[in-house]
C-alpha cells in the first residue's frame, strides 16, 4: 500500500512502518511521477492546505482510496475529493488545543486581560471591576469531540453548562442535550455562547442578527468553529453598539484583511484561528495517521469517516 506523507515531521514519526507501507514524500505543490501516482492508495493531507492549485492536484492519482484530513473541519476538501474515495476527517487531533483555546478566550474576555495588556503597555496602574466566569451560564453549541473536551474543562470553573447538538439526546455530560431547534429558547439565559460546531449548510450564520438579538446584554460570544457560523456583519454591529462582547479564533474571511473593521471593534478580542497550534499536534496526527493505516491494513472500518451523499 503506498500513502503520500505532507512533511518531513510527520514522515519521521511513522518512519517505522516503512516495512508495511510505502512512505512518499509529497506536499502537493507539484505533480508526482506517473508511476508513482499509479500506485497511490492513500494521501494524508498537511495542515492548514486551503490553496486551490494543491487540491486540484488529488485528480491527478487515479487509483486512490482515502484521504486522510488533519483537521476536525472537512467542508474545504468536499469539493475536491472524488465520491468514491473515502475522506477522513482529524477528529479529536484538535480537540484539547482547541478546547484549552475557547477556555483561554473565554476568561481572558470575562477578566478583562486585553484591558490589562494594554495598561501594562502604557504603564498604567489598572485595576477594574468585572464580571467572573464563576456563576456564570454557558451555552455550548456543538456536541463533538471539541464540546466535549471544553464541557469537562468548563466544570471546575463552577458554571452553569447548557449543550446544544443538531438533535436533542436525554443525556449528555451534564444533563440533557437540547436540540438546534431550541436554541431560540435558551440564548436568553445564556451570559455565553461558545460554537464548536462544524460548517455546514445547516450551521452558516447559525447565529444571525435575530439570533444574536435574543441575547442578554452584556453576553459573551465565543467561536472556535468558523467564521461563517455567525452573520459577521450582524455580530460587528452589536459590538459597535457596545450590547455584546465576543473572543474569536475565527473569522470571515480569513485571513482577516488588515482594514477589517473587526479589528477595531470594541469589546472584541481575536485570536488567528490558532486552536491547533500547539506541540501536541504532530504527535497526535501521526497517532491518529497510524491507526488508520493500521485499519486499512487490516481491512477494519476507518475512524471518522466523514458522510458524503449519494456514496453510500
Amino acid at each position: 500500500m503506498t500513502v503520500t506523507i505532507p512533511d518531513d515531521d510527520l514522515m519521521a514519526r511513522l518512519a517505522d512502518l516503512q516495512d508495511r507501507f510505502e512512505l512518499v514524500p509529497w506536499d502537493l505543490l507539484g505533480p508526482l511521477p506517473d508511476d508513482v501516482a499509479s500506485r497511490v492508495d492513500v494521501v494524508v493531507i498537511g495542515h492548514y492546505w486551503i490553496d486551490l492549485p494543491r487540491w486540484e492536484r488529488l485528480a491527478t492519482v487515479p487509483n486512490l482510496r482515502c484521504v486522510l484530513l488533519p483537521s476536525a473541519g472537512f467542508e474545504h476538501a468536499l469539493p475536491y475529493v472524488p465520491p468514491h474515495v473515502t475522506l477522513c476527517s482529524g477528529r479529536g487531533v484538535h480537540s484539547t488545543g482547541t478546547a484549552e483555546l475557547a477556555m483561554t478566550l473565554l476568561l481572558a474576555a470575562q477578566r478583562g486581560l486585553p484591558d490589562a495588556v494594554a495598561a501594562q503597555q502604557q504603564g498604567r496602574w489598572h485595576n477594574p471591576f468585572g464580571p467572573a466566569l464563576a456563576d456564570r451560564r454557558v451555552l455550548v453549541v456543538g456536541a463533538g469531540s471539541v464540546a466535549s473536551a471544553l464541557v469537562a474543562r468548563l466544570r471546575p470553573f463552577e458554571v452553569t453548562v447548557t449543550q446544544v447538538a443538531r438533535t436533542a439526546r436525554p443525556r449528555g455530560h451534564d444533563g440533557p442535550v437540547h436540540g438546534i431547534d431550541e436554541l431560540g429558547a435558551l440564548l436568553p439565559d445564556a451570559d455565553v455562547v461558545v460554537l464548536t460546531v462544524p460548517l455546514d449548510a445547516s450551521t452558516e450564520h447559525l447565529l444571525d442578527a435575530p439570533v444574536l438579538a435574543a441575547l442578554p446584554d452584556g453576553a459573551l460570544v465565543v467561536n472556535v468553529a468558523r467564521g461563517r457560523v455567525i452573520d459577521q456583519d450582524a455580530l460587528l454591529a452589536e459590538l459597535r453598539s457596545g450590547r455584546l462582547r465576543a473572543a474569536l479564533d475565527v473569522t470571515d474571511p480569513e485571513p482577516l484583511p488588515p482594514d477589517h473593521p473587526l479589528w477595531s471593534a470594541p469589546n472584541t478580542l481575536i485570536t488567528a484561528h490558532q486552536g491547533g497550534n500547539t506541540d501536541a499536534t504532530g504527535p497526535r496526527t501521526a497517532a491518529l495517521i497510524r491507526r488508520q493505516l493500521g485499519h486499512l491494513l487490516a481491512a477494519e472500518p476507518l475512524e471518522n469517516v466523514v458522510p458524503r451523499p449519494g456514496t453510500g
